[in-house]
């Protein structure tokens, strides 16, 4: 398996695929990060932020963010072990955001609030994955789910 890390979509049928309607029901991203060790930023501005300080400057704000268009950040958490499998470089981070759907994702990526906030994101960022997820049709089947809802539903 080859992977290739990436901060925008690089590949024009991604980025048309991206504008397609997509699976009913919400999405749940999971972004897999990997920072540089020291921010770059496009404009040149001098900077003493490491790669990992300045996407958390994003990530702050994209957390703010992420409500205005139905969404919102579900977890994150720091790679400390790979358990199975072989990488040559593990990601740094992991972060996972709900949207209500593949197009409230676009929209907010599309937005001018976006826009200002992601020249933290790209200075932070050597690469990512972004794996678009839903929840199976038929999620009664599964015991992982039934847990995660059964949990929701307990602190309402």
């Amino acid at each position: 398996m080859q992977v290739t890390n990436e901060v925008l979509p690089t590949d024009p049928a991604r980025i048309m695929a991206m504008m397609e309607k997509g699976p009913d029901g919400p999405i749940f991203m999971v972004n897999l990060l990997k920072f540089k060790d020291k921010a770059d930023y496009e404009d040149g501005r001098a900077t003493d932020l490491s790669g990992r300080d300045a996407y958390m400057i994003y990530g702050r704000a994209v957390t703010d963010l992420l409500p205005k268009f139905g969404g919102r950040g579900l977890f994150a958490g720091d790679v400390t072990f790979l358990a199975l499998g072989q990488v040559e470089e593990l990601w740094d981070e992991i972060a996972i955001a709900m949207y209500p759907d593949r197009a409230s994702m676009v929209r907010m990526s599309l937005s001018d609030e976006w826009r200002e906030i992601s020249v933290h994101r790209a200075a932070g960022l050597k690469g990512q994955l972004n794996i678009e997820t839903v929840a199976p049709q038929n999620g009664g089947d599964s015991p992982f789910l039934a847990a995660l809802t059964a949990g929701e539903g307990a602190a309402s």
